[in-house]
């Protein structure tokens, strides 16, 4: 596993430290394959990887058990440590090599351009610094590797998104783990010098309320290659 010492100390291996909202939200997550179709959306997002693979806040380990057959190895980086926990324990069920490692995404413990792949799955809404954490996967991606990301974010009409400003201003973090509902994931992407390739718009639930957390996008990225 291609992972290097967290030496420069900037960023704790365990800056984060939710445990009431990580029984939460194994509770939830496991209850949302299901009934909100979760399990679905992981088989489209992780359809056709192959090779080495780096997930970035793996949470409770959910995509493990949807990763295809020709993935040598996932390095799974989860901060929160009731969360790490019960990753290791999908990971021992999972199919393919999977690697739990304590890390915060804005500095990653592993080489640079070690990975064939990144996985993106509900992390960006939660992580202090987005440029910086983006700017890591740029880093341990190899030139022409791919990002897959199914992330949450801005959306709906004019009122919708006042409300998700506010609740990001105020309660909203506090209550979730520091989850934001009105970032811009594919403006992220695009301003860290990913190429963009297909993506869409999901809602979820696909069905029943639309809520602040049902704007969600579903895609593909790269990393351009030396020269391009």
């Amino acid at each position: 596993m291609a992972l290097r010492p967290a030496g420069s100390g900037k960023v704790s291996r365990d800056a984060v430290h939710h445990p009431l909202f990580a029984r939460f939200y194994a509770r939830i997550s496991v209850n949302a394959e299901t009934r909100m179709g979760m399990g679905g959306v992981r088989d489209r997002l992780l359809a056709g990887l192959s090779g080495r693979v780096i997930e970035i806040g793996a949470g409770n380990g959910l995509n493990f058990a949807h990763y295809p057959g020709a993935v040598s190895e996932v390095v799974a980086i989860e901060p929160e440590r009731v969360l790490r926990k019960l990753a290791v324990e999908s990971a021992l069920r999972a199919e393919v090599p999977v690697d739990v490692v304590p890390g915060a995404a804005e500095a990653l413990p592993v080489k640079s351009e070690a990975f064939d792949a990144v996985v993106l799955s509900l992390v960006l809404c939660s992580v202090r610094d987005v440029p910086r954490a983006l700017g890591e996967v740029r880093r341990v991606l190899r030139p022409g590797g791919v990002v897959r990301f199914f992330e949450h974010g801005r959306g709906g009409g004019r009122a919708m998104t006042f409300t998700q400003r506010a609740l990001d201003r105020t309660v909203w973090p506090v209550l979730n783990g520091g989850c934001h509902v009105s970032r811009d994931p594919v403006a992220a992407l695009r301003d860290a010098g990913f190429e963009l390739g297909p993506y869409r718009r999901v809602m979820m639930p696909e069905k029943g309320p639309t809520l602040p957390t049902s704007y969600c996008v579903l895609g593909t990225a790269w990393r351009p290659r030396l020269g391009e």
